[in-house]
């Protein structure tokens, strides 16, 4: 039966190759290199202090953190399970991982949230940029890493650089979303008062849109967690190094021993992330709260429900 391959065929791959390797390489890969600098300083900075934080000060600030924004069982939970992580000799992978996932969630929310912004208040930039995460998020993730190892060698920053553009489109996402769901009634009443475009931003739409921006925000980190894992395949170490290890060497023991780490960490940053998400939602403006904030003279900004009551 007669197909498009029997006229003529693409060669698709050749194309990419000599796209690559023949110019993008030789004349921007200097360029590449320079532009990890940032993310080695924020990564091997972060890496030294939490290696050198005690794991008791770092396991009990950890607890409090998640007593505070996730509740006493999860706080209880880390507890157990830093101490289960010290105990079969994890410690330092898991810090180092956890400085990656710090480092990609930075710089994902520096570039992701004004990406963000800019595609909620321009519809012809997200036209532009919605097909861009399109395609970084349907791209399988082991596919970024030859490119990345092309452009910026192997190591750490080459990890988190792959890791940060493989993370980055759900906080763009939902950033867009969130502020695009502010309520019209509100921006239109914060125009009528003479609120500028920065006020409106930063005194309405985004303390509304805060909880949709935060679980962006709980969608990377724990895209950044996996991807870290996978990164140690270019030399990215942590905790990912610890599983690809005993995959290549079929050492069950130590394979499970880092995926069980990873699953702990996960766990805490993703209930401590999502406890972050709640509290924002606990903040509710009506439209007569709205105006009359406005008329008082105290901003377009949510009023705490304690203050309500008060």
């Amino acid at each position: 039966m007669l197909s498009p391959a029997d006229l003529a065929t693409l060669p698709f791959d050749d194309w990419i190759n000599t796209f690559v390797r023949g110019w993008l390489v030789p004349n921007f890969r200097p360029a590449f290199r320079a532009a990890q600098v940032p993310v080695t300083l924020v990564l091997n900075n972060l890496d030294a202090v939490l290696q050198w934080i005690p794991m008791i000060v770092t396991t009990v600030l950890t607890a409090l953190v998640a007593w505070r924004w996730a509740g006493r069982g999860i706080a209880i939970f880390t507890l157990v399970g830093f101490a289960f992580i010290d105990m079969i000799g994890l410690w330092p992978e898991t810090m180092t991982t956890l400085a990656m996932i710090i480092t990609s969630v930075l710089f994902c929310a520096l570039v992701g949230i004004p990406a963000g912004i800019l595609a909620a208040r321009s519809n012809f930039f997200w036209s532009i940029i919605r097909p861009v995460l399109d395609v970084m998020q349907t791209i399988p993730s082991f596919v970024y890493l030859v490119p990345i190892v092309m452009l910026f060698g192997v190591g750490m920053a080459p990890g988190i650089i792959a890791t940060i553009i493989f993370a980055l489109p759900p906080i763009v996402r939902l950033t867009n979303l969130g502020i695009r769901n502010v309520r019209g009634d509100l921006t239109e009443a914060a125009r009528a008062f003479g609120s500028t475009d920065w006020q409106m931003l930063w005194d309405l739409q985004f303390p509304l849109a805060l909880r949709t921006i935060m679980a962006g925000l709980n969608q990377t980190l724990m895209l950044a967690l996996s991807m870290v894992v996978i990164a140690a395949l270019i030399g990215a170490g942590g905790l990912g190094l610890i599983v690809n290890t005993g995959l290549g060497r079929l050492d069950v023991g130590g394979a499970t021993a880092g995926g069980t780490a990873i699953v702990i960490l996960a766990i805490v940053l993703d209930r401590i992330t999502q406890g972050l998400g709640n509290e924002s939602s606990a903040r509710n403006t009506s439209m007569r709260q709205f105006v009359t904030n406005l008329l008082r003279g105290r901003g377009t900004a949510p009023v705490p429900s304690s203050k309500k009551a008060s």
